[in-house]
C-alpha cells in the first residue's frame, strides 16, 4: 500500500508536467517565505548597520569582521549574497530606515510606511535563481528515482537517498556559474556588455573552472541535505500513509513530511551551512576588494578554525533561524509539487479514458 504513494511512479506524468509542478512550487514557496527573511534582514540591519559590518548570522561564530560590507539573504529555498560597496549599496532595497521593536512590529510598520510590496524585496533575484534550479532539481530527482527503481527492481529507501544526492549535485553544477555572475553584477553594477567582458577576462585568466568558484562548499552542504531530505521524506510519508490507511499521500501528509524531513536535514547539515555562509561572504568580499582577498582555506580547516574559536556551538550557530526558514519552505515546496503531480496524473487519466 505504502509502496504506491508517488503520483509520478510508473511514468504517469511527463517530465514537462513535472517541471511545471516544481516551477509552480518554487514560485509559491518564494512568495510565502520571502517576507520572513526580509523582516529578519531588516531587524539585523537595525542592530548592525550594513555600512559598519555584516549581520551576526553572516559571521556565525561571532568574529567581528568590520571590513566586510555584504550580507547573506536566504529564504529557505535559495541563498543570495548581497555585496555592499562604499557603505551604502545595501540600502537600495528598502525605502527608508524604520525603527522596529520586534518581528510583528516590523511586519506592521513595513506594510504601513513602505507598502506591502516591500515585504517581497529581493523576490526577483530569488525567482530568477530559484525557479530554474528547483525545476532542474525536482525533475531530475523524480526521473532518477523512477529509473533506479525500474533498473534495480527495488523500492528500498536507499534509492531516494542516492537519487536525491545525484539530483542536487547536478542542479548545483548547472546553477553555480549563474550564482557567480549574479554576485559580480551586484558587486559592481555592471552592464550586460561589461559583464560579458568581465567573464571573458576571468575565463582567459583562470580558465572555465573559475565560473564554478564556491561550488565545493555548496556541494558539501546541499548534497548531504538533499540525500537526507528525500530519504526522510519518503520514509515519513510512507509511514503516515500506513497510519492513515491511505494508498496515496494527501496534501497535509506531504506538507507534514516535508516539514519534518527538512528540519532533520537542516539540523544535521548545519555545520556545512556555517562554512558555506563564510565562503559566500569571502566571495562577496573578494568581488569588492580583489586585491586584499585571501586564498580560501579548505572546508575542513575552516571547520577546525570555527571549532577552535567557538567550540561545537559555533558549528551549529544559527540553528533556529535556519530551521524556521527551511521547515516551512520544504513543506510548501514539496506539498505544492506533489499536488501538481497529482493534478497532472488525473488529467492524463481523463485524457486516456476519453481516447478509448
Amino acid at each position: 500500500m505504502a509502496e504506491r504513494t508517488s503520483p509520478s511512479a510508473g511514468g504517469s506524468i511527463t517530465p514537462l508536467q513535472q517541471m511545471l509542478a516544481s516551477g509552480t512550487g518554487a514560485i509559491l514557496t518564494s512568495l510565502f517565505v520571502t517576507p520572513l527573511d526580509v523582516v529578519k534582514i531588516r531587524l539585523q540591519a537595525q542592530r548592525t548597520p550594513f555600512s559598519k559590518a555584516c549581520p551576526t548570522q553572516s559571521v556565525p561564530w561571532g568574529a567581528q569582521q568590520t571590513t566586510w560590507k555584504c550580507f547573506l539573504y536566504c529564504n529557505g529555498l535559495m541563498d543570495h549574497l548581497y555585496v555592499c560597496q562604499n557603505g551604502n549599496g545595501c540600502t537600495a532595497w528598502y525605502k527608508a530606515p524604520t525603527r522596529f521593536t520586534g518581528t510583528l512590529d516590523a511586519f506592521v510598520k513595513i506594510t504601513r510606511y513602505e507598502g506591502i510590496r516591500s515585504l517581497w524585496s529581493g523576490l526577483p533575484p530569488t525567482l530568477v535563481m530559484a525557479v530554474p534550479a528547483t525545476v532542474i532539481y525536482f525533475t531530475t530527482y523524480d526521473q532518477l528515482r523512477d529509473y533506479l527503481q525500474a533498473r534495480t527492481g527495488s523500492r528500498g529507501h536507499h534509492i531516494p537517498l542516492l537519487a536525491g544526492a545525484l539530483a542536487r549535485l547536478g542542479a548545483v553544477t548547472v546553477i553555480s556559474p549563474l550564482e557567480l555572475i549574479r554576485t559580480k553584477m551586484q558587486s559592481r553594477q555592471l552592464s550586460y556588455r561589461e559583464l560579458r567582458v568581465c567573464i571573458q577576462s576571468a575565463v582567459a585568466q583562470d580558465g572555465w573552472l573559475s565560473l564554478w568558484r564556491g561550488w565545493g562548499p555548496t556541494v558539501l552542504r546541499d548534497v548531504p541535505f538533499s540525500a537526507l531530505y528525500w530519504f526522510n521524506y519518503e520514509l515519513v510519508r510512507d509511514w503516515l500513509c500506513r497510519k492513515a490507511w491511505l494508498d496515496e499521500a494527501t496534501f497535509m501528509i506531504s506538507f507534514t513530511s516535508g516539514a519534518i524531513s527538512g528540519t532533520v536535514a537542516a539540523v544535521l547539515t548545519l555545520p556545512f551551512d556555517v562554512v558555506k555562509t563564510q565562503r559566500q561572504i569571502e566571495l562577496g568580499h573578494s568581488e569588492v576588494r580583489p586585491v586584499t582577498a585571501s586564498k580560501p582555506s579548505s572546508t575542513w580547516l575552516l571547520m577546525q578554525r570555527i571549532h577552535a574559536e567557538s567550540g561545537t556551538r559555533g558549528l551549529f550557530a544559527g540553528f533556529l533561524p535556519r530551521v524556521i526558514k527551511v521547515a516551512p519552505a520544504c513543506a510548501i515546496m514539496i506539498s505544492t509539487y506533489e499536488f501538481g503531480k497529482t493534478f497532472f496524473q488525473k488529467l492524463n487519466q481523463e485524457r486516456r479514458l476519453r481516447g478509448l
